[in-house]
């Protein structure tokens, strides 16, 4: 058996900058750290020789013929291109499950593609490093599957941690903090995270936000340079250990995103967010993309009581988490290892940079 795990994230500032729309005209920074909720990649030997596919969060299951290369459809295309660019066609049985439900805005499809590449580049002996396996997950997410998604998940997955992470036309550069400790712990102490009990496919509102990106004289490019300037300015603040003007950046950062594309936020959602502020949040916003999905919250200890009750009242539920350092990980691997597929005996992975 061979088990990987790979990390989703929480955006702390910068969201929608990591967009190849934007990011290759005018640059991008995304400031992230992940959680210890992960997604986990199962593989073991299948008899007789097909490939078989279980996914405990979309219920489903798929199974192919012996030498059949499996067609990159539905649900599971992002899986059956994954066995595709490595050539596992035969043999395996793969079985999928995560911690948070698909389409939270925490980065979840993101983290399979990079648990994936993990996976099957170790069952064909490659020794892949994180910039390795972010750039070729991004391959499969945004060139193989053409998703309309950026950048910042698949890296922040990888590497694990709390990261500057920069986009350029060229390469993308991840930065480990260098944060004080007791800074860390009083951010991680202070971001709540509450889940609407909405799912939601981003795909429709990252294509508005694609489109809209363009225009280098609209208003969703003007909120992109200011989102972008709100990154920067959380690395300062952060640096220097100034926690409580983070959730001011957070309030403004929020107010900003909500004019990148329709249907980033709703009336529900606002009702929600103004009845955590009444209580003693000062910023917050859904993670990801927006529609749904988790709510992050900045909220002092003191009144986390409060805002807790009144958003549970109203249907939320909390999430506890912790950050974490990990990124991607084998955590079993006790499988023969196969020949290396052809693609590989070169071992070349452009575009991959740290």
């Amino acid at each position: 058996m061979l088990i990987v795990r790979a990390p989703v994230r929480i955006s702390l500032a910068g969201g929608g900058t990591d967009l190849p729309a934007y990011y290759e005209r005018h640059g991008g920074l995304v400031v992230s750290t992940t959680i210890d909720k992960y997604f986990y990649v199962f593989v073991t030997r299948s008899e007789p020789d097909d490939v078989q596919i279980s996914s405990s969060d979309y219920r489903l299951f798929s199974r192919h013929r012996h030498g059949m290369p499996p067609l990159w459809d539905g649900d599971l295309g992002l899986v059956k291109a994954a066995l595709h660019e490595f050539g596992c066609f035969t043999g395996l049985s793969l079985f999928l499950a995560s911690e948070v439900p698909p389409g939270t805005g925490l980065g979840s499809s993101s983290t399979v593609a990079v648990a994936l590449v993990k996976a099957l580049s170790t069952l064909r002996g490659l020794t892949l490093s994180p910039a390795e396996v972010a750039h070729l997950a991004c391959v499969l997410e945004l060139e193989r599957l053409r998703s309309p998604i950026g950048k910042q998940d698949q890296y922040a997955a990888a590497f694990g941690g709390l990261n500057a992470i920069t986009f350029t036309r060229e390469a993308v550069l991840v930065e480990p903090l260098r944060v004080a400790p007791e800074t860390i712990a009083r951010l991680q102490a202070c971001l709540l995270l509450f889940f609407t009990g909405a799912a939601r496919s981003a795909n429709s509102i990252l294509r508005e936000q694609r489109q809209a990106s363009t225009d280098d004289q609209g208003a969703a490019v003007a909120a992109l340079h200011r989102i972008k300037e709100a990154a920067h300015e959380t690395l300062r603040c952060l640096q220097r250990g100034d926690v409580r003007y983070y959730a001011e950046i957070l309030a403004e950062s929020w107010e900003q995103k909500k004019r990148l594309a329709a249907g980033i936020s709703n009336a529900k959602i606002d009702e929600l967010y103004e009845l955590a502020r009444r209580h003693g949040a000062v910023g917050g916003k859904l993670a990801g993309a927006g529609g749904g999905g988790f709510l992050m919250l900045y909220c002092e200890p003191t009144h986390q009581a409060a805002v807790t009750d009144a958003l549970e009242r109203a249907g939320l539920f909390r999430m506890t988490y912790r950050f974490e350092r990990g990124g991607a990980q084998v955590l079993v691997n006790a499988m023969a290892r196969p020949a290396p597929h052809p693609r590989w005996a070169l071992r070349e992975v452009a575009g991959a940079h740290v």
